[in-house]
Order: structure tokens, then C-alpha cells, then sequence
């Protein structure tokens, strides 16, 4: 009954849509700006910088959550299945519901902040390893698409020779980067054709939001703006 409940608070917690949230305080539809994505980057170029942090932040602890709360509450293997493993499994469940949020009509982001943190709560160093080869590769190419794409990637032979995780982890990582280069397949068809955007740490959009509505003029006794003179 644990595991089903650990599941479903994984779930649920990685469903909210942050990126949606925070550009909500600003007026602003975020999944009708710029990409459409939830995620940090497209909140960058909307927002600007200050916000796409505080996305990515959250976005990396609800993915971190579900494995840091197995580990208190799993203190021992299960169905023959280890504690670590247990971890990243409900990390990759946050994942899911970051992808496809029930709160979003089943749609969502692209799970590469979740994705870190569901690594740094169950497999730490290898999240970090990950997370230091997308910051490289962005540095390079300022891609953040291509970027993800290769730190994805990159958590299976780190996993392996580098930090020499638990075992039964790797078929999940293996899930896990599927799942993502899913999600990535329209940036995959822009990289390949030459259309894909770099990154920059600014804001790139001008966005208007949607609460803002415009001020008329002040007018006459005729219905005139001011000013102007009713035809005679």
C-alpha cells in the first residue's frame, strides 16, 4: 500500500505545472508565448531570467521530492527490488506527471529539470555529472535542446563506470531517456533541419499580459476624444 501511495504522491507532485504558475503571477499564458513549453528556458525568454530560475528550481524539486521521501519511508528492498531503485522509479513517476500533467489536459514539459532532480534524489552523483556535461555542451553550442538531449544521454555510462549505481537502476534510466528524447522530438526535427533557436540568458519575448487591457482616451460630449472635433 506504501508503494501505491508513494506513486501516486509522485504523481501529483511532479503534475504541477510551475512554469505555468509562476508566469500566471505575471498576466501571462506561458503555453501561449514563445514555444509553448512550461518548462525554464521558454520562461526565460518570456519572463527574463529571474523567473526561468525559480521555474527550473521548482521544477528540480518536485522531481527530487518523491526520491528523498522513499528514502525515509522504504528501509528495505521490496519485491526483491532495492531501495534506490524504488527511488528513481517514483522519480521517473514525477517525471511522467511533469510530461503529462493532469492539470495541463494531460499535456506538459519536457522533463529535463525533473529529470535532474529524480536523479539527484535517488542517484546524486550521477545527477550531477549530468547536470555538469548540459552545462558544458550549453556553453559550446547554446542549444539547450541539443544540450539535454546529450546530458540525457550521458546519465547511462556515468551511471555505469563513473559512480557505479545500483544495477537494477539502469533499465529505468534507460526509461527515463526515452521518455525524454520523446518529448524533444519536435526540437530533434529543427536541430536536424537548422532551425532551432540558441539560448540566451534573457528575456527575448515582448509579451504582453493578458490582464492588461488599454486605457481609451478621455472624450467630449460628443463621444470624441479630446481634442478632435464631432463631424459636422
Amino acid at each position: 500500500m506504501i508503494l501505491v501511495c508513494l506513486a501516486i504522491l509522485s504523481y501529483f507532485v511532479g503534475a504541477i505545472p510551475f512554469g505555468m504558475l509562476v508566469a500566471r503571477t505575471r498576466g501571462i499564458d506561458i503555453m501561449k508565448v514563445g514555444s509553448g513549453n512550461i518548462g525554464a528556458t521558454n520562461v526565460v525568454r518570456a519572463l527574463g531570467p529571474k523567473y526561468g530560475i525559480l521555474v527550473f528550481v521548482l521544477d528540480v524539486l518536485k522531481g527530487a521530492v518523491p526520491g528523498i521521501v522513499t528514502h525515509f519511508v522504504v528501509d528495505a528492498p521490496k519485491y526483491g527490488v532495492q531501495v534506490q531503485t524504488w527511488q528513481f522509479i517514483f522519480g521517473v513517476v514525477s517525471i511522467l506527471g511533469h510530461m503529462f500533467s493532469p492539470f495541463l489536459k494531460f499535456k506538459g514539459g519536457k522533463g529535463v529539470a525533473t529529470g535532474l532532480g529524480a536523479a539527484l534524489g535517488s542517484v546524486p552523483l550521477t545527477g550531477l555529472c549530468a547536470f555538469a556535461v548540459m552545462i558544458v555542451s550549453t556553453l559550446v553550442t547554446r542549444y539547450i535542446s541539443l544540450s539535454s538531449l546529450i546530458a540525457a544521454t550521458s546519465v547511462i555510462p556515468i551511471s555505469i563506470w563513473l559512480t557505479k549505481d545500483e544495477p537494477q537502476t539502469r533499465p529505468i534510466l534507460v526509461l527515463m531517456v526515452v521518455f525524454i528524447f520523446y518529448k524533444h522530438r519536435s526540437n530533434i526535427s529543427r536541430l536536424i533541419a537548422g532551425t532551432e533557436s540558441r539560448f540566451t540568458f534573457r528575456k527575448q519575448l515582448d509579451v504582453v499580459p493578458e490582464t492588461e487591457s488599454v486605457v481609451e482616451p478621455p472624450c467630449d460630449e460628443h463621444g470624441m476624444p479630446e481634442g478632435e472635433s464631432a463631424p459636422r
